[in-house]
């Protein structure tokens, strides 16, 4: 487990982009990105993303549950979920598959389905400590992430 802080959007944006680059070689990982809204989560993902070459605006999806992004070579996808309005697992949505996939896959609001959660991951719990202050607690379950989680 490991513990960081940042004090502004861009140092939470840059945390996410140091992770991504430590991860962005691994053919699967699924990061689960807890905290309250308004804590950071999408931010954090915006510097996973352009770690790992994503060009395309990355926002919350938070109506769509799910949003795709592929990095202009086509080599690397990231899934962006966030589950916040998930109200129980159905057959309309197969998270599943996703979940399951290759590519990083980062979860907001991961409780809301956590009986489909992998038995491999990396859980970030963000608190906010102020208006810009934020903590991270990184806890690896599992092998994909030990590596970048010892690093950091």
């Amino acid at each position: 487990m490991k513990i960081k802080k940042t004090y502004s959007e861009h140092e939470t944006e840059a945390l996410g982009y140091e992770l991504g680059l430590l991860l962005k070689n691994e053919p699967k990982i699924v990061i689960l990105l807890d905290g309250e809204l308004g804590s950071g989560k999408t931010t954090f993902t915006k510097g996973l993303a352009r770690a790992i070459g994503v060009i395309d605006i990355v926002n919350s999806p938070t109506y769509t549950i799910m949003k795709k992004y592929k990095t202009p070579d086509r080599l690397k996808v990231l899934y962006h979920l966030d589950l916040y309005r998930l109200e129980g697992v159905g057959s309309d949505f197969d998270l599943e598959e996703y979940i399951d996939g290759f590519g990083m896959i980062v979860v907001e609001w991961p409780y809301q389905a956590d009986e489909l959660l992998p038995k491999d991951y990396l859980l970030i719990q963000i608190k906010k400590l102020g208006e810009m202050e934020r903590e991270f607690t990184l806890t690896c379950v599992g092998f994909p992430c030990k590596r970048a989680v010892h690093f950091i």
